[in-house]
Order: structure tokens, then C-alpha cells, then sequence
């Protein structure tokens, strides 16, 4: 049954997605030079500024794709108690698509999920759709899964993650970043420790590249094995250097998923890492709002301080404990 602590921390864990999400709207797609620039040091919610493109004119504390595509999967997770409509998912992505692009919006859908969409709507199957979908954009949403689903039985989890995958990323990489990110939010509502969670999270890794089809580049649990004690072992002050210039923050699963993950392994404390994560360039809303929802599954609560809550929520009319309530009914 449901307990009061993995209500709070499945809560905190899809607050943390959207408080990272809102950290990194203003910044993302900018290199770390103009987000110093243009901003100093990401310590809060911030409007976006005048070389923000992408969300041009968003207030601080605004969420972005990840979490809006996070909250859809899970309403469809809800909605088919446990089982997505690859179909209805699709014209769900497309329907929100356009609504972005009618406000004047360019935060639309990414790279492998546009594709994906536009092949399943020229007759490939959903099978077929995902196949060379390599990107991050199935782990950005992922956290719904992660609290519906107990990953202590992994192969089982990560059949789950691979079915809300297929159509967008059915690949080895998109399968395998996902089923890292949900495992750890599901270790954490589990109980589980940071360290802890991120053992489970390379195991998923693992597991997930055996899935979907297979595209070149380096694994995610591989990555993972060497960048987080890379990081461990870096000084602090540099720390930001190595998951920028190293690790990397690009949209590839490799890259952006490592990064939140081995930012969350080396992590004192969930508000500085996504602050931190916010301000680094790259898909910076993305890996904050990956680390962010890692970070509030494995912490709680306190987490995250209550302004910054109060915020999020109120400038995105967000009131998220509900669904996080029909999602663990899933787990359950």
C-alpha cells in the first residue's frame, strides 16, 4: 500500500522536474558565457532575457515541454491505468504542438519526437516510428513512470518505459537514458538512497540497451560507470567545466542524461545542483529537470524550499499532488 513517505517523495520528485524545468527555461539553448552574461549566477527563477529565443518573453518560474509532456504522459498513464494508446499519445504530442506554435511559441517538440510524429503520420507503425529516435526527450518525461512503476523488478520496469517510448525513441539509447532516470525517481519513491537510486539507474541502463533498435554511440551505463566518479573526483569549482566540456549537455541522451545523473551523484544539496545544472548551457532545462526530479524522489520534501514551490505553482497554475495520487494507485 501507499505510504505517506512515498506520497511525499513522488511528489517532491515531479516538483523537483518542473523547479529544475523553470530554473533552465531562460537559459536553455545558450552557451554558459551569455548565460553569465545575461544573468550572473542562476540562484533563483528568472524571466527570460534578451537573447532567450526559445522562451522569448516567459516570466520566471514558467516550465517549458519537459514538464508539460511529463504531465501528459502521466494523465495517459492514469487515463489507461498503466497502459499508453501509442496512438492517442501521438495526437496528444501533435495537439500540444500546435497549440505552442498559436501562441507564437518556439518551445516545441524535439528533434527525434517531430520525426517520429511526422513517420507515424506518413504510415509507418508505432513500432516503426521511434526507431531512430536517440535523443533525450523520452527521458525528460519519464518521471510519471517512474512513480507508477516499482523498478525492484527491472525487466518488468523497463518493458514499461520501453511501451512509453516506442513511438518516439524506440532505440537502444532512448530506451536505455529513459529507463536510467525513471528507475532512479522509482528507487527514490522506493526508499532508496542518492546512491542507491543511481545503482539502479545504471542497472536500467543496462537493461534498456537491450531494447528498441540499435544506434551507434557510447551507452548510457557505460558513460555513467566513468563520468560519476570522473565528477566525484573533481574539484568542486570545476565541476561545472567538466559536465559542460566533458560530460557534455546537448540534447543527446548521452550527454544531457549522464550529466543530470552524475550532477545528482555528487550533489549536496538538490537546490544548488539544479541552480547549478540551470546555469551550465546546453539543454539546460532538461538537465535540471531531470537532476530535480532524481533529487526530490531520493530527498522529499525538503528538498526543495517553499517559495520556490509556491512559485512554480502559482505561476503555472500547477497542482500536481493529485495525479501524483492516481500514479502511485498505479504502483500499487
Amino acid at each position: 500500500m501507499t505510504t505517506l513517505v512515498q506520497i511525499e517523495h513522488a511528489l517532491a520528485a515531479f516538483t523537483g522536474l518542473a523547479i529544475g524545468d523553470a530554473l533552465g527555461m531562460p537559459t536553455q539553448s545558450m552557451s554558459r558565457r551569455e548565460i553569465v552574461e545575461d544573468y550572473g549566477d542562476i540562484r533563483g527563477f528568472v524571466s527570460a532575457g534578451p537573447r532567450q529565443r526559445i522562451a522569448a518573453g516567459m516570466a520566471a518560474g514558467s516550465i517549458t515541454d519537459d514538464t508539460e509532456q511529463a504531465i501528459l504522459l502521466g494523465e495517459l498513464l492514469v487515463d489507461g491505468a498503466g497502459v499508453i494508446d501509442v496512438t492517442v499519445f501521438a495526437e496528444r504530442l501533435m495537439s500540444w504542438e500546435a497549440k505552442m506554435a498559436a501562441r507564437g511559441s518556439l518551445d516545441l517538440l524535439g528533434p527525434s519526437t517531430k520525426a517520429a510524429l511526422e513517420r507515424l503520420a506518413g504510415g509507418s507503425s508505432p513500432a516503426e516510428s521511434g526507431r531512430f529516435g536517440s535523443t533525450n526527450g523520452a527521458a525528460m518525461r519519464i518521471t510519471p513512470v517512474g512513480i507508477a512503476f516499482d523498478a525492484s523488478n527491472l525487466s518488468a520496469f523497463v518493458d514499461a518505459v520501453a511501451a512509453t517510448s516506442e513511438v518516439t525513441h524506440n532505440t537502444s539509447l532512448g530506451i536505455a537514458s529513459a529507463a536510467a532516470i525513471g528507475a532512479a525517481v522509482s528507487a527514490g519513491v522506493g526508499g532508496a538512497s542518492v546512491h542507491e537510486a543511481i545503482e539502479v539507474a545504471i542497472a536500467a541502463a543496462d537493461e534498456g540497451a537491450t531494447r528498441g533498435f540499435w544506434v551507434a554511440g557510447g551507452t548510457i551505463a557505460a558513460r555513467l560507470r566513468w563520468a560519476i566518479p570522473y565528477l566525484n573526483e573533481t574539484a568542486a569549482s570545476k565541476r561545472s567545466d567538466v559536465l559542460t566540456d566533458v560530460i557534455g549537455t546537448s540534447v543527446a541522451s548521452q550527454e544531457s542524461v549522464v550529466a543530470a545523473l552524475a550532477l545528482v551523484a555528487v550533489a549536496e544539496s538538490p537546490w544548488d545542483a539544479v541552480c547549478l545544472a540551470a546555469g551550465l548551457g546546453g539543454d539546460t532545462d532538461t538537465v535540471a529537470a531531470m537532476a530535480g526530479a532524481v533529487l526530490g524522489s531520493v530527498s522529499g520534501a525538503s528538498a526543495w524550499p517553499a517559495d520556490a514551490v509556491e512559485q512554480v505553482a502559482a505561476v503555472n497554475d500547477l497542482d500536481l499532488a493529485p495525479l501524483v495520487d492516481r500514479l502511485l494507485a498505479l504502483r500499487d
